[in-house]
């Protein structure tokens, strides 16, 4: 499973756009082993908080012990369950990014739910948006491949979203909610 991690490029660009945008409190849709959660946690500021979601406890016991070692363990709020009820269940935090790597074929509902929780100015980051380049292949109609290309139609054609697909591992859709905090999210950019 060790190609399910993100690679060392992606964490540094999320390290680079926590820094830019000044977040404090982050949202991770898709925790496994840890080592994105560590690499986030790691770009925080003192006072910044990471929540991710993971289905299943045995994959972040493997990161756990590298998040106290790295003295990160504190910002970091593990919730295990499924990702969807977890997100239904956050009604009154706000984020000012959401990093989403979970099940593919769900993708659509945790970037209607992080369009919810993250802030006007935030950021959503989507992994794997590539999908190996099967997003582009007209003969794919797998349903993570189908899912994919619907999140990406999505985010082309919200007038609230700017967006840009990244070219680095297997593909990072960014999408911006327009609009400052505490102005409209459909604010012209």
């Amino acid at each position: 499973n060790g190609g399910m991690q993100s690679s060392i490029e992606q964490m540094q660009l999320l390290r680079l756009l926590i820094e830019c945008t000044g977040a404090i409190h982050i949202l991770e849709v898709g925790c496994f082993t840890g080592y994105g959660s560590l690499a986030m946690a790691l770009a925080l500021p003192d006072d910044g908080r990471l929540v991710t979601l993971e289905a299943d406890e045995r994959w972040p016991a493997i990161g756990r012990p590298y998040w106290r070692e790295a003295g990160v363990e504190a910002k970091i709020d593990l919730r295990i369950g499924l990702a969807e009820q977890s997100l239904e269940a956050m009604s009154g935090e706000r984020f000012d990014l959401a990093y989403i790597d979970a099940d593919k074929k769900r993708y659509g509902v945790y970037l209607d739910h992080a369009l919810r929780l993250v802030r006007p100015g935030g950021l959503i980051a989507l992994e794997n948006m590539a999908w190996k380049g099967a997003v582009t292949d007209p003969d794919d109609d797998t349903r993570q491949t189908t899912a994919l290309r619907a999140v990406a139609r999505h985010v082309a054609e919200d007038p609230a979203l700017t967006s840009c697909l990244v070219p680095i591992g297997d593909g990072v859709m960014l999408a911006r909610r327009r609009g400052a905090p505490g102005s409209p999210a459909s604010a012209p950019p």
